[in-house]
């Protein structure tokens, strides 16, 4: 179940979908008995519910509103691309439903109408079936849900989303440990986090984890799905609720791999960019202190992954309020000498080196400074704190500077 918000309020529904209070008629489900006769007299639900349960219920009524709507954003944004151009499933234009441009395939293999590429992996998947394929053989025919089938390109943005919405209103209806309706929970909240609509692809990947942790997932699955719950709440900016899932995911790859596996270090990692977030330093600098020397043991010193880590510890030092000149000193120390190392191995441009910004050197090499009181005027400190190729730095009669330590 997606629908994991009670209809009236909003309020979270019971993780077990039998105890929460809903419609006899068409399911819709609410977190009490109160909601449900609020919402049937005054909410407006008794004017729908016949439609909703003609629809299939309440998953299958939204599944298909969605569906329709995310197909309408999608032909919307490639219709300039599409005119005068036909689908090369079906070789009809898009007079009535639309087309999509949907991959890298040149001249007419790359227009097509959602439900026809819909329509082409559902067979595929239902023939998968009908052959017992399972594993890496099975991945490889669902595949078809999401990459086209000639360039392997994978779909790009609103269509994507939209292909996510047909598979799952196509699967809503099966069991729910059934294991196609699984994937098409995962590959929904996979394609919304994707596209940027976070709040609907965290509804998706919580109610694939409630699910998991009601059949008892294997412990690997269970990890890799809590990271991905934990990256949706680190879109909405809601890092308090998604620290203790990064905590879970730590402490479980420690038990499940020992401190020495490249999994355990990653989490690591994970753990301490949530606990920048929410500004708990302290335990972030103890974190750190006991990962990067197992990092550089196990991966070396000039893996990205260790140099990560140890630019972190470095921000750590840095920003923690009751820092000392020490801690300042070797921020400084540890930051110069990290980003120094990333420029040489991978290039000023490269994505690795834009991922640590060197404005935070210049702030902490400001704030050592200050504390060492070597500061002679606030030119001098200018310099230090603003990028001195920064347009706004070179028009100084226009320039104002609100200048403020941490």
């Amino acid at each position: 179940m997606i629908l994991t918000l009670c209809t009236a309020c909003a309020a979270p529904l019971p993780d077990e979908p039998d105890d929460a209070v809903q419609c006899a008629e068409c399911a819709t489900r609410y977190c009490s008995e109160r909601c449900e006769r609020y919402d049937r007299r005054r909410g407006g639900h008794g004017k729908i519910c016949g439609a909703i349960a003609s629809g299939g219920g309440a998953e299958q009524y939204n599944a298909d509103k969605r569906y329709a709507e995310a197909v309408a954003e999608a032909v919307e944004e490639c219709e300039e691309d599409t005119e005068g151009q036909m689908c090369y499933i079906c070789l009809e234009d898009g007079s009535e439903e639309g087309l999509v441009r949907m991959c890298a395939c040149r001249g007419g293999a790359g227009f097509a109408h959602v439900s026809c590429l819909a329509r082409q992996a559902k067979i595929l998947v239902a023939e998968a079936e009908e052959r017992d394929l399972v594993g890496e053989a099975f991945d490889d025919i669902f595949e078809r849900w999401h990459t086209c089938r000639l360039c392997e390109q994978r779909y790009h943005g609103v269509v994507l989303c939209a292909l996510g919405w047909a598979c799952w209103k196509t699967y809503v209806g099966r069991p729910e440990t059934d294991q196609i309706r699984v994937s098409a929970t995962r590959l929904l909240g996979n394609v919304l986090f994707d596209a940027g609509d976070h709040e609907d692809a965290l509804l998706a990947r919580k109610a694939e984890l409630s699910l998991m942790k009601r059949v008892g997932a294997p412990g690997d699955s269970m990890l890799a799905l809590q990271t991905r719950v934990g990256y949706s709440y680190n879109a909405l900016g809601r890092h308090e609720e998604g620290l203790p899932l990064q905590r879970d995911v730590y402490s479980g790859r420690l038990k499940l791999h020992g401190e020495n596996h490249q999994e355990t270090i990653w989490s690591a990692g994970y753990l301490a960019n949530g606990l920048y977030r929410t500004r708990r330093f302290d335990e972030g600098k103890a974190l750190l202190r006991k990962v990067i020397p197992v990092a550089r043991r196990v991966l070396g010193k000039g893996n990205i992954d260790t140099i990560r880590l140890r630019w972190s510890y470095g921000l750590f030092l840095f920003r923690s309020p009751d820092a000392t000149l020490d801690d300042i000193r070797e921020a400084v120390a540890t930051m110069e000498e990290t980003y120094g190392t990333v420029r040489r191995v991978f290039g000023a441009e490269h994505s690795y080196t834009r991922e640590m910004d060197p404005k935070d050197i210049r702030f902490a090499r400001a704030e050592l400074r200050a504390r060492e009181g070597k500061w002679r005027g606030i030119t001098e400190a200018l310099g230090y704190v603003m990028d001195p190729e920064d347009p706004i730095m070179m028009k100084r009669t226009s320039f104002k500077f609100n200048f403020k330590l941490l």
